[in-house]
């Protein structure tokens, strides 16, 4: 029996709209697609989610990504504040399905940038029984160990918990852990299979 649904946050309970962002500095495409691949598209930004190089280090390492664009980098790396936008259906979601019994977790790469500048967003985290930000941990998933530290800190059983994550590989690293998983694409679509699993959600 499920007891414990366990979220992702960007994409899930948040949109994660980082080319709405970066289109809305109105640089030329090019420069756009440029700064993508830089920054947020880069092999680096997982390091940004693990939390564990310097801020300052990092961003010096998105220039050395792509240096005739120094300048546009420190811009869109002033403040993320809207990288992050709402869904409105996260806080009466969350609530219902705690005022039917179950417990609801956060499991997410997550940056202490991000953190901060977007906490205006996160305000379903304190209606949260408790989760872990990958920064805060100096982990990401999908490392199996992210997934045993949240079972082990809240007493978890994996064969009571499912997991829903935006990617693939995330979702099947908890299912090899011993959770149900699914992969989200729409609060609708991820309902109908929580039903599937026995859950009244």
């Amino acid at each position: 029996m499920i007891r414990n649904i366990i979220f992702d946050i960007g994409n899930v309970l948040a949109a994660w709209r980082w080319r709405e962002f970066y289109e809305s500095f109105q640089y030329s495409p090019d420069v756009t697609e440029r700064l993508a691949r830089a920054t947020v598209l880069s092999p680096l930004w997982e390091e940004f989610d693990r939390g564990a190089m310097d801020e300052e280090v990092l961003l010096d390492k998105f220039i050395e990504n792509d240096p005739g664009l120094e300048k546009e980098i420190r811009k869109v790396r002033e403040n993320i504040h809207d990288m992050l936008g709402r869904y409105d259906y996260a806080i009466p979601w969350l609530q219902d399905l705690k005022g039917k019994g179950y417990k609801v977790y956060y499991l997410s790469n997550f940056s202490r940038k991000a953190h901060h500048e977007c906490a205006h967003v996160l305000d379903f985290l304190p209606l949260m029984d408790g989760g872990i930000l990958s920064y805060q941990e100096k982990m990401i998933k999908p490392d199996p160990a992210i997934y045993q530290l949240l079972l082990e800190r809240y007493g978890l059983e994996a064969g009571e918990c499912v997991f829903l994550d935006d990617t693939r590989k995330n979702v099947e690293e908890a299912v090899r852990q011993g959770m149900a998983g699914i992969v989200f694409y729409s609060r609708e679509q991820a309902v109908e299979e929580l039903r599937r699993l026995g859950v009244d959600a």
